[in-house]
């Protein structure tokens, strides 16, 4: 028999301090004891150990199974030979034979050391895996331990996880012992031990930081439908109210906008869109591409989620928005590809966008009658634009000539009719910001598709701008 001093006391310590669960310092232990003595006896010998816990008492067995005519001498004996060690033994049953040592040794004690530490290190990540992986989705809040070229290293108690440039808000800058809230996108399992995938750029950020900032949420009163985001740009949220007293938008914003503006502040100023929600996908649609007045929203295709939306004339720039943005946003929340054309090429296309005439004529007559509907947003991870005519990419680059900033909510006049044929192109290092890329990484990544960029002055065209966006 051995005796293990203190052994209680010591497991309860650990438990405490790392987390680690009696049960597994015991399991690791055993084990250990097992590895110490397995060199003295033969490969196939079965060998278990046995351990009290409270009073640190610990044995080492050899186990043997009797049989009438053994086979393996390793871990079967006959009757006779079994009755020799133990009296009571029968056929078909183990018996167990102590063979704990009276000293185990420097290298046997050595051996022990090892498998407990490794065991206890195996130990301590799955604890930490399992307490992370209860968090995956949520905002946490961690010290910047040190920072690394452009990523910072984020101490979260237990574990630190790195917040690379790509899930950084663009223009954010954080120093050392700052505390930062943090979105814990993804825990998986590495040789090295956990990894914490964390974030400030997820769409779940924003969510979260609204569950956080609005009680209503977090009770149930309102609830965040969708949400699409350009980090450090503009986002859209499209809320919903369970109780018909209760405003959702209003009480999102708050009282001159104080809800809001701290989670404004969080994401470094970025403009966010408060939306109605609606299960009707026209309503919903026309309530995406606000700030713009829509005329008629017409569903081309309920199964693939297509849908062709009218503006007036003058609201064209502002239904795409600057680089696209407002229309990008707006596919992303609804989960609806959109072909946005005006009313005159309406009047001239409609046909040939929404196919079949006598839908055409039933869609004009609804028109007619007032069938108008308003706005809302829906999520989606791909930034991706599906049009079936080439009229929203020429808008686009058109809008981008004719907009002013955003932050004014003004734009220009609009230019000629005859200036809407111009070529859509758009400069590399354009493409690169819009996709929050650097200009030179967007080279190397567009060679793999087969777009070949020969400098970062380069202007590419229609066919390589979508190319791009849609694999990247």
């Amino acid at each position: 028999m051995l005796v293990i001093e203190n052994f209680k006391q010591v497991t309860a310590q650990i438990e405490s301090e790392r987390g680690i669960t009696s049960e597994d310092l015991i399991s690791a232990v055993e084990q250990a004891l097992v590895s110490a003595v397995r060199k003295k006896f033969p490969e196939n010998a079965l060998l278990e150990a046995t351990l009290d816990p409270e009073t640190g008492e610990a044995n080492i067995f050899r186990l043997f199974n009797v049989v009438e005519s053994p086979e393996d001498s390793d871990f079967e004996l006959n009757i006779e030979q079994a009755k020799e060690m133990d009296k009571k033994a029968k056929i078909d049953t183990d018996i167990r034979i102590n063979i704990t040592p009276e000293d185990f040794g420097r290298i046997a004690a050595q051996t022990a050391k090892q498998v407990i530490i490794q065991r206890i290190r195996e130990a301590e990540k799955n604890v930490i895996y399992d307490e992370f992986e209860k968090k995956k989705g949520h905002i946490l809040t961690g010290t910047v331990q040190c920072i690394e070229g452009n990523t910072y290293i984020v101490n979260l108690g237990r574990i630190e996880a790195p917040l690379t440039y790509r899930e950084q808000i663009p223009g954010e800058k954080f120093e050392a012992k700052e505390q930062i809230r943090v979105y814990i996108s993804d825990v998986t399992k590495t040789t090295r031990g956990t990894q914490i995938h964390i974030s400030r750029t997820n769409s779940g950020f924003l969510k979260r930081l609204f569950e956080t900032e609005i009680p209503e949420i977090e009770d149930g009163i309102i609830e965040v439908m969708s949400v699409s985001r350009e980090p450090g740009n503009r986002s859209k949220v499209a809320v919903k109210t369970n109780n018909p007293t209760i405003g959702a938008v209003g009480t999102c914003v708050g009282h001159m906008g104080g809800r809001i503006q701290s989670i404004i502040k969080e994401l470094r100023f970025e403009k966010i869109d408060v939306l109605e929600w609606s299960d009707n996908p026209k309503v919903f649609i026309s309530n995406s591409l606000k700030p713009a007045k829509i005329h008629q929203v017409f569903i081309k295709d309920e199964e693939e989620k297509t849908a062709v939306v009218v503006v007036p004339n003058d609201q064209m720039s502002l239904a795409i928005g600057k680089n696209g943005v407002n229309v990008r946003l707006s596919v992303q929340l609804t989960g609806w590809k959109m072909d946005i054309i005006t009313e005159d090429e309406f009047e001239t296309k409609g046909k040939e966008l929404l196919g079949e005439v006598g839908l055409l004529d039933k869609l004009k007559q609804d028109a007619e009658t007032g069938s108008q509907g308003t706005l809302t947003i829906a999520e989606e991870d791909e930034e991706e634009i599906s049009l079936e005519s080439s009229s929203l990419l020429q808008n686009i680059a058109k809008s981008k000539q004719e907009e002013e900033d955003d932050d004014t909510s003004d734009s220009n006049e609009l230019k000629d009719e005859s200036d809407t044929d111009i070529a859509v192109t758009m400069k590399v290092s354009d493409l690169a910001k819009e996709l929050n890329l650097k200009t030179k990484e967007l080279i190397e990544k567009s060679a793999e598709f087969g777009v070949e960029i020969k400098s970062n002055r380069a202007v590419l065209n229609v066919d390589d701008i979508n190319t791009i966006r849609e694999k990247i």
